[in-house]
């Protein structure tokens, strides 16, 4: 279904109308900004539980007896180390080691594999990941009006969703996924997420995802689980230092330079980009991409240009004023002399030239009970 300015909707869209929220453009999709407040739904997210409406992302399953032989060739990251269960973090590469698009790569069985794309790339990654498949050994099948995706984050997210699965919930390690059903309805639970806290992503048919969404929202009053917009959710990103394709990453952009080094696995074989990663690994890059925090009260914002000795020598990928740690910070690409931990430089806004420092990342790291076992990020909605 189209809006009267032919964006698409999500199967949930008329609950975001209802419950009053602020609607935007997004990469072609009409989807909630806020309800409230971008801090409010931020601080629900890192104390108690937020759900968002990520449908929008696209899903692609591509099996047959050569599917992990492709995959292998169009990602960096090791396919072969999945097993049935198990989620992975990955990067679909060009000859020249840039993204195409990152993606959440799902084994469903040994044959069979599930991808999670980016919404603004899923038709150019089709065509990508389709590009000499050797048919009839690998069949790709666009799958993504088929299902609904909801995102529950938070440290009181698996105390919301627990009542409404029948097995438990703390044997779904991170980046690991089980099918099941969410109060009576076949999913995909998914221990993954895109806000640097404890979650969960439940794949749901389009159909039923307005009940569920429902559902999740009316679960005990004491958890207080908010929906939340896409403001919240870039501010939460940006915190846990995750990147977003569009800004942070792209086709001009490496997987070494962007600091993303650990999905790339040479040992596997040959991959698109693979000699240029190698490359890049060993003698290095020049430049990176890098935290930063602002020592003044300016806050740096996606396309600000970075200045050393009053040069433009790289521009800010993504920024903000960060609700949890109650200063600005940002993320960008700069020359390899300033990359390191400490180093100055200075952020034009509005003309003026603003101090900032590069910091170790993730910016924001929950407490070491409620950390991850394992490393991952996420693409956009």
């Amino acid at each position: 279904m189209a809006t009267e300015n032919a964006l698409r909707e999500t199967p949930l869209h008329r609950l975001h109308l209802e419950a009053g929220a602020r609607m935007v453009d997004f990469a072609g999709w009409h989807l909630p900004v806020l309800y409230t407040s971008v801090i409010d739904e931020h601080r629900a997210v890192r104390t108690r539980a937020g759900l968002f409406d990520v449908s929008p992302l696209g899903e692609a399953l591509v099996h047959g007896r050569g599917a992990l032989d492709h995959l292998q060739r169009l990602t960096c990251n090791d396919v072969s180390r999945l097993a049935p269960g198990r989620a992975q973090y990955s990067a679909l590469t060009t000859e020249d080691g840039t993204f195409v698009d990152d993606l959440l790569v799902y084994q469903l069985s040994a044959q069979r594999y599930m991808l999670v794309l980016n919404a603004s790339n899923t038709a150019k990654d089709l065509e990508w990941i389709r590009r000499d498949a050797a048919l009839p050994e690998v069949v790709v099948e666009d799958v993504s009006s088929a299902w609904a995706l909801l995102a529950l984050q938070g440290p009181r997210a698996a105390a919301c969703l627990a009542p409404l699965v029948p097995r438990p919930l703390d044997a779904v390690r991170y980046y690991h996924f089980v099918e099941t059903e969410v109060d009576g309805v076949s999913c995909i639970v998914a221990r993954t997420g895109y806000t640097g806290e404890d979650g969960f992503e439940i794949y749901a048919p389009a159909a039923e995802a307005a009940r569920l969404w429902k559902r999740l929202l009316d679960a005990d009053p004491a958890l207080g689980v908010v929906p939340v917009g896409l403001g919240a959710r870039d501010t939460l990103r940006l915190e846990a230092r995750y990147a977003l394709y569009g800004n942070d990453i792209d086709e001009t952009t490496t997987v070494v330079e962007a600091d993303l080094t650990w999905i790339v696995k040479p040992a596997k074989g040959e991959f698109a980009g693979r000699s240029v990663l190698v490359r890049q690994i060993e003698n290095g890059t020049s430049r990176k991409l890098v935290g930063f925090e602002m020592r003044g009260r300016g806050i740096a914002r996606s396309g600000h240009p970075i200045l050393q000795e009053g040069q433009p020598v790289g521009r800010v990928t993504s920024g903000s004023h960060s609700p949890t740690l109650g200063r600005a910070i940002g993320l960008a690409y700069v020359p390899i002399d300033l990359a390191r931990i400490g180093a100055t430089f200075h952020v034009e806004i509005r003309g003026r030239a603003e101090e900032a420092m590069v910091v170790p990342t993730p910016f924001y790291r929950r407490e070491p009970e409620r950390a991850p076992s394992d490393r991952g990020s996420r693409g956009n909605a």
